[in-house]
């Protein structure tokens, strides 16, 4: 029988984790620390659509992101308007 602890991560979502940290590091400073903070903070906890929009904004490219996050644009996807919403907050 192999015991598995709760709440630690498997050598695989280790993986993933480690990828999406390298991820979040952008050419911005403030947009490092908003998206480490969420992943650090919001993404294990979040639900599986808010983690998809959550990665899909990682795809974007960072003036894109900083309007976002300056409320001067707003992404078309609702629930990536909500990580934008939860990433806003979180930089106040």
């Amino acid at each position: 029988m192999t015991y598995t602890a709760p709440n630690v991560p498997t050598a695989t979502e280790s993986q993933a984790l480690a990828r999406l940290r390298w991820r979040c590091r952008r050419g911005m400073r403030e947009l490092d620390v908003v998206f480490q903070r969420y992943l650090d903070n919001d993404y294990a906890h979040a639900p599986e659509a808010e983690r998809r929009a959550f990665e899909a904004l990682l795809e974007q490219q960072d003036p894109q992101l900083l309007a976002y996050l300056m409320g001067r644009e707003r992404p078309s996807d609702p629930d990536q308007v909500h990580v934008v919403a939860k990433l806003s907050h979180a930089r106040s």
